[in-house]
């Protein structure tokens, strides 16, 4: 099956998981770049089309046609810049806007590698994914921390994809261990 994926910025996570390398002379992406990649899952293979838009006030306008026809969303911030966090709830409206709650939606705080410089706390990135009630994630493209990770949760919340859980679950046996009651020990008739 084939699912489009829109991310709303996050080129080098795209360049990381497409080629597992990392580009020091990064380009803003101009418009909007469109990549495809298969991943094999446990029982099943699924063909996702990577959307990358720039996510830059200048090119907004075209982003909700790519929204409106994605399976998720995928909306990245810098940890080192709280303006770029701040950003992601006007993103994440946009997206509910155009797909209503039909969607998967991926905060991703990536710039791990730059903890020195980090301006946004994992904890606020949890809080924040949680008050809009979408999926959390912080990555590093340069360091390839959590890249495949994020994809493959991307995926595993595809629809469809809950009966490859269902199975698994069905494989497995539930068993109650309950300590049988002990009977007061009686000799002779009276119980000391």
């Amino acid at each position: 099956r084939k699912f489009r994926l829109v991310f709303l910025g996050g080129t080098s996570l795209i360049t990381r998981f497409m080629y597992d390398s990392f580009d020091n002379t990064y380009q803003a992406t101009i418009g909007i770049d469109f990549l495809s990649k298969t991943m094999y899952l446990e029982d099943r293979t699924v063909r996702l089309q990577l959307w990358d838009t720039a996510g830059q006030e200048r090119f907004r306008s075209l982003i909700p046609s790519y929204i409106r026809d994605s399976t998720v969303a995928v909306v990245v911030y810098d940890i080192t810049n709280v303006n770029s966090f701040q950003q992601t709830t006007k993103w994440i409206d946009d997206v509910r806007t155009e797909r209503g709650s039909d969607v998967i939606i991926m905060l991703v705080g990536n710039k791990t590698d730059l903890a020195d410089k980090r301006q946004v706390s994992i904890e606020e990135g949890e809080r924040k994914a949680k008050e809009l009630n979408v999926m959390f994630i912080e990555t590093s493209a340069k360091a390839g921390y959590n890249v495949k990770q994020l994809f493959r949760r991307v995926a595993a919340a595809l629809p469809g994809m809950e009966s490859t859980q269902d199975r698994s679950r069905e494989d497995m046996i539930d068993i109650k261990l309950e300590k049988p009651q002990e009977q007061p020990v009686t000799e002779g008739g009276c119980s000391c």
